[in-house]
């Protein structure tokens, strides 16, 4: 898919897959393949390593360009990390993505585009041992209760954006200063259009979606709500795309395009509020970053 996801293909056997004994899935396979323009021929190791540093070994030429994507050793064989010093500056460098709900199937995906993108990761995950051994220490893993405001501070300490894959999160925190700018995909138009049993089974995810989006618009921090239609366990990169107000409602979107597009939509903040539908159509982007932009215009007129 021009301008989100190259067309390179990974082996038709290639599966990679989490530790055993811990909540995180497996990756489609299509997802990976498609994070760089060129083919990936082999899938073998001579170390030990977690599977995003032998991701980004074949990608991009080998280990030694770990310290590149701001990885510049590998996490001890015991999976133990070094805690962060407790103080902090208040003029510190806000220069990472927070990703919530990072070990969730659409988490995942968000995390591995920022990585490409060489951005300063950090993730809320439910296994924060896990989630160390699947991304090593390309990726800061943060576990604790969204409730409790000292815990949200220190999550939120070097974060400029926050990624919301899913519903819960706003709605659970206290206070979100110093963030610049939010982006959540959003359920919400889809729940709505559900009736009968269905609507009975999203009843719980469109109150959590409904109040993550009042807390967001009432927060006075600049957001963007991506409307999404129906998340789809569909190959990304295959399909263009349809911007119809009105359209995610019965439409749907490929997960892999809908991880993609919240990590473009970071290079577009706005003033104070941007929100746009989005499922898969026969619109192609070539150029998000200008798309963005005219939909964004659209929507301040």
């Amino acid at each position: 898919m021009a301008g989100i996801l190259s067309s390179s293909t990974l082996l038709s056997k290639t599966h990679l897959v989490f530790p055993s004994q811990n909540p995180w899935k497996t990756l489609n396979s299509s997802f990976l393949a498609n994070i760089d323009k060129r083919g990936l021929t082999s899938c073998s190791a001579k170390k030990k390593i977690g599977f995003v540093d032998q991701i980004l070994d074949y990608i991009e030429g080998g280990p030694k360009l770990r310290k590149w994507y701001g990885a510049p050793e590998l996490l001890p064989k015991d999976g133990s990390v070094v805690e962060e010093e407790e103080d902090y500056p208040e003029d510190e460098v806000r220069d990472a993505v927070l990703v919530t709900d990072g070990d969730s199937e659409i988490g995942q995906m968000v995390i591995l585009s920022l990585i490409v993108k060489r951005t300063r990761i950090k993730a809320l995950v439910n296994d924060k041992r896990s989630a160390n051994e699947a991304f090593g220490t390309y990726v800061e893993s943060i576990s604790g209760d969204t409730s409790n405001k000292t815990f949200v501070n220190k999550a939120l300490r070097g974060v400029r954006a926050v990624i919301c894959p899913n519903e819960g999160f706003l709605s659970s925190v206290e206070s979100l200063k110093g963030v610049e700018h939010i982006i959540l995909l959003s359920q919400l138009s889809v729940y709505k259009a559900s009736s009968g049993i269905q609507a009975l089974m999203t009843n719980n995810p469109r109150k959590l979606a409904e109040k993550d989006e009042t807390v967001l618009m009432a927060s006075g921090i600049p957001y963007t709500i991506i409307r999404a239609g129906k998340l789809q366990n569909t190959p990304g990169g295959t399909q263009g795309f349809s911007f119809e107000e009105g359209s995610a409602a019965s439409g749907s979107l490929s997960m892999e395009d809908a991880a993609s597009l919240c990590v473009e939509a970071l290079e577009i903040v706005p003033q104070a509020r941007f929100t746009f539908e989005v499922v898969n159509g026969g619109e192609k982007v070539s150029d998000w970053k200008e798309c963005l932009s005219r939909l964004m215009e659209k929507t301040e007129q």
